[in-house]
């Protein structure tokens, strides 16, 4: 009788729904394809806030968020080490019940994560003003082993020095790594009782092989995953809620969904905790119930805003030194959206306008982090709009869907800026960057830091260049290239024992439990500086560039004549040696075994810790000065582009994605005056730039 009625209500909840594959696996993907409904209209159709979303934003922003940016963090938790049911129920107010639900038992109150390491969390708590518990802190240094300490066990020499010099920083070997997108959207369609059934199946099925550590592990992960999601279920019940079976209307869709991501931030800090792709998901339960008649515009947008609201107000309990590294406590929920399917018909909905819209109703903010999957052929309504609140908040980032899809399915997502996944079939083992600009130096130097003179490298391993005169590009290059192999094969180093620590000591067992249970591992590495480098390198083959050395030969500054083609003004001799250099690093790295076999991919992206990698960095040959902040991500050098956003663009779209998987980015700013002398022609002049610049990156694929 129990199956009978658990299958009364997955047929109630699925009502209306059109069938498919989706309904004998766990196939996300296929509901959405089979259930959405394209939009290609205007977005006149709009509601703004409702009273209680002014209202509940109103009592944020008055009790919380204006006291907050007085003191950095308001509040913590610490007594009571995280976990998904940690916490009784918070709300920001009696009047918050339209989406339920806080990391803590009250907003913006953050909560210690120890597993990751207890150092990080005693020296946050001490930096907030509060006091450590002396029982929790004797359990996290006596009697339970964290991922710091398992990473910091097994570090060489090598790495050790390598991290203390900067010319690798932001390793997480200390907090969550992040990166990876649990597919929340499978609470809400199948319920929790499903997602434990084909866990334990999944489980069971190996259960005759003979003993290996694979076996083993894929055991103990399963039931790793099977009790968070049994968590998660009890998470439902302190909110008051039956989560075990689907979702059966709009609301409950959203809430289900939300109490998966929930479960998700209040057990990882990870550096990016990322949402995925929601909106066609949530568009198929809100034009079902527009059709029954049991939803109104006003309250499908009331329920995005709602959303929008409580992604907000994630808060991790993050040290000074990290904030530096991440310019601010930004964790990056990324929701991604548009583009188009592989069947050709956009996958831009009513719900991809109403999420835009949260940046007029709420106001601007940087989270969620939008990303908008970019092409020249998306409906013209909805590129209108999107330039029209780029313009008026500057909070939204765009991505070139043709590549992404052409890589990673029309199911991709962006975790943190730029790295693409398959949502629910993939994740990433993040690995910072290394400071490719500084590199350079040390080619130079001979492995000596040119901030400290210290030897970083092995003594003898490396020969200086030699000599005042000016520098030779294929000594320099070769001198580059062979620096590389240790620096990268230190990184590698690095990162294969960090991911293999975070599995045992802080495996991520809710967000790998809302994936499949076989899934793609990539190793997410990342390069800072390129455009300092390629700048560096044209100067040395195409102008004259002496070395200034101080009084024990290290060289310290750099004396150049003669002018030089610039990286990021379409000149091919300088992009090319940008391309190069990146083809070169991924080069390196795919030569290296990966932990748990992962696919090793690389992104050009210091977003943020550009400028902590200035300020551990000398001066170049380029001009750059030592001390001053790199340009983000794949820019050209700052103030070095005279040609132009477009042309900027064309440069960066010279480096092959194929050797930068896990994403490029560009940052460029203009200004709503320089698009033209009304919002129309602002509109329809930044729709033209981005067509441009995103058509001839998709000429590259």
């Amino acid at each position: 009788m129990e199956s009978t009625s658990t299958d009364n209500v997955v047929a109630q909840a699925w009502t209306g729904f059109t069938p498919g594959h989706w309904q004998d696996a766990i196939d996300v993907r296929d509901f959405i394809q089979k259930n959405y409904t394209p939009y290609e209209g205007d977005a006149s159709f709009l509601e703004g806030p409702t009273q209680k979303t002014l209202d509940l934003w109103d009592t944020l922003e008055e009790n919380y968020l204006s006291k907050e940016r007085k003191v950095r963090i308001l509040d913590v938790d610490t007594h009571t080490p995280a976990d998904i049911d940690a916490f009784p129920a918070g709300y920001i107010s009696d009047e918050d019940d339209v989406v339920v639900g806080l990391q803590t038992d009250s907003p913006l109150k953050r909560a210690m994560m120890p597993n990751g390491g207890w150092r990080m969390v005693e020296t946050a708590i001490k930096e907030a003003g509060k006091e450590v518990d002396p029982e929790v802190k004797k359990i996290f240094t006596r009697y339970r082993k964290t991922h710091n300490d398992a990473v910091f066990d097994i570090y060489t020499p090598r790495i050790r020095a390598a991290r203390s010099s900067h010319i690798i920083t932001g390793l997480p070997d200390a907090y969550g790594r992040g990166r990876i997108i649990g597919d929340y959207r499978r609470v809400a369609l199948y319920g929790v009782d499903k997602l434990i059934e084909d866990k334990q199946k999944m489980k069971d099925s190996v259960a005759t092989e003979h003993f290996s550590e694979h076996w083993a592990r894929y055991r103990e992960e399963h039931s790793e995953q099977i009790k968070a999601l049994k968590k998660l279920k009890h998470l439902g019940e302190i909110y008051g809620f039956d989560i075990s079976g689907p979702a059966k209307n709009s609301k409950e869709a959203v809430q289900w969904l939300y109490f998966g991501y929930l479960a998700s931030v209040k057990s990882q800090d990870g550096a990016a905790m990322s949402i995925g792709r929601l909106s066609g998901f949530l568009d198929i339960y809100f034009e079902r119930d527009f059709k029954n008649g049991t939803l109104t515009e006003s309250e499908a947008q009331e329920l995005i805003d709602n959303l929008v609201m409580k992604l907000r107000i994630v808060r991790f309990l993050r040290t000074i030194d990290y904030d530096q590294i991440f310019s601010g406590d930004p964790y990056w929920a990324t929701w991604s959206d548009a583009g188009f399917g592989d069947d050709g018909r956009t996958l831009v909905t009513k719900t991809s306008f109403r999420l835009l819209q949260t940046l007029r109703n709420l106001g601007p903010a940087p989270e969620p982090n939008i990303t908008i999957f970019w092409d020249p052929e998306l409906p013209e309504g909805y590129k209108d709009f999107c330039a029209a609140i780029s313009i008026e908040t500057s909070s939204i980032q765009y991505e070139a869907d043709k590549q992404i899809r052409g890589m990673w399915g029309d199911d991709a997502a962006i975790a943190c800026c730029v790295s693409p996944m398959q949502i629910g079939k993939q994740m990433q083992f993040f690995g910072a960057r290394v400071n490719a600009a500084k590199s350079l130096l040390y080619a130079i130097n001979g492995g000596r830091d040119e901030m400290t003179g210290k030897q970083v490298t092995e003594k003898g391993l490396f020969h200086p260049v030699e000599g005042d005169g000016p520098l030779d590009f294929d000594e320099v290059w070769q001198k580059y290239e062979e620096m590389l192999d240790w620096v990268v094969g230190t990184y590698v180093e690095a990162l294969n024992i960090i991911h293999y620590c975070h599995d045992r000591y802080a495996y991520e067992s809710i967000e790998m439990a809302l994936h499949d249970s076989e899934i793609i591992r990539t190793m997410g590495c990342g390069i800072a500086g390129l455009s300092i480098v390629a700048d560096s390198l044209s100067a040395i083959k195409y102008a004259k560039v002496y070395p200034v050395r101080d009084e024990t030969g290290l060289v310290v500054d750099y004396r150049t004549e003669g002018t030089f083609p610039i990286y990021g003004n379409d000149d091919d001799r300088a992009d090319d040696i940008a391309a190069t250099v990146v083809h070169t690093i991924m080069s390196k790295i795919k030569a290296i075994p990966m932990y748990r076999d992962a696919i090793p991919t690389q992104s050009v992206l210091t977003i943020t810790s550009n400028v902590v990698y200035g300020k551990a960095t000398g001066s170049f040959p380029s001009g750059h000065q030592k001390g001053t902040p790199f340009s983000p991500g794949a820019n050209p050098e700052n103030g070095m582009d005279s040609h132009g956003m477009v042309a900027s663009m064309l440069s960066v779209g010279k480096l092959n994605y194929k050797d930068a998987l896990d994403g490029i980015s560009l940052t460029n700013t203009i200004t709503p005056q320089g698009l033209g002398r009304n919002k129309d022609e602002q509109v329809k002049n930044l729709v033209g730039i981005m067509d441009a610049g995103f058509m001839a990156e998709n000429e590259d694929i």
